[in-house]
């Protein structure tokens, strides 16, 4: 079983234990420099999703990242390995990274069992190191993050005659960006209006969506727009 434990002793104060699973060496290599150069400790670097599997139980990490496609199949056993661990550990956050916008696995990786934070971002977005960084940050917060070029895919492929066809233009812009994981203060300055503004566009995409009474309406309602596609 391909995989290496780090001994953990040069992490720094309130730094995060991080699982990594990328079958690429090289990008498993780099992905490990950047985290252990911002002070995180990954306390095991693996190639497969059985690795993932086995190291995220005995260790019970902050965050997992993983990769979608790894082996046997390269298809999805990264995004399987992730939905099953969440179920295993419900307060988990996970940031899965893909090289391509493939929304039907956002839908089915934002419907895992509920709990702790999840991300899903394309590679490129790797090399844009801060943004990979605070990305990761947000997602051990609980938060939820999907990659701009992703919600804009989304959005070009939306339907007209699905749940959100109701919805003005400006409350389908405040919502393509709660899909990146903005809060309403990036938001009210991405688009230039005041928080109040967003607040009520908000509330808005609350009372016209059908949204889950049991589940956050927050997520409740990117999880409307991922489905629209």
């Amino acid at each position: 079983m391909p995989g290496e434990l780090s001994p953990g002793s040069g992490a720094r104060p309130g730094a995060l234990r991080i699982v990594l699973a990328e079958d690429a060496a090289l990008l498993r290599e780099g992905l490990l420099a950047i985290l252990e150069r911002a002070g995180h400790e990954v306390v095991a670097a693996v190639g497969d999703a059985e690795a993932l599997l086995a190291f995220t139980d005995a260790t019970v990490p902050d965050v997992v990242i993983t990769d979608i496609r790894m082996p046997p199949t390269h298809t999805d056993e990264g995004l399987r390995a992730a939905a099953e661990l969440r179920r295993r550990h419900p307060d988990l956050g996970v940031l899965v990274l893909s090289a391509y916008v493939a929304d039907a696995y956002v839908a089915e990786l934002l419907e895992s069992a509920p709990g702790g934070g999840i991300g899903y971002l394309l590679k490129d977005r790797v090399g844009h190191v801060r943004e990979f960084l605070d990305s990761l940050a947000r997602v051990a917060a609980g938060e939820m993050v999907v990659d701009p070029q992703v919600v804009r895919s989304l959005l070009g492929r939306r339907r007209d005659d699905g749940p959100l066809a109701s919805l003005t233009d400006r409350e389908r812009e405040v919502l393509a960006l709660m899909a990146e994981g903005r809060t309403n203060g990036s938001i009210a300055a991405e688009l230039f209006v005041s928080e109040a503004a967003v607040r009520k566009h908000v509330g808005n995409i609350f009372a016209k969506l059908p949204l889950d009474p049991t589940s956050d309406r927050r997520v409740s309602a990117v999880l409307a727009y991922l489905r629209d596609g």
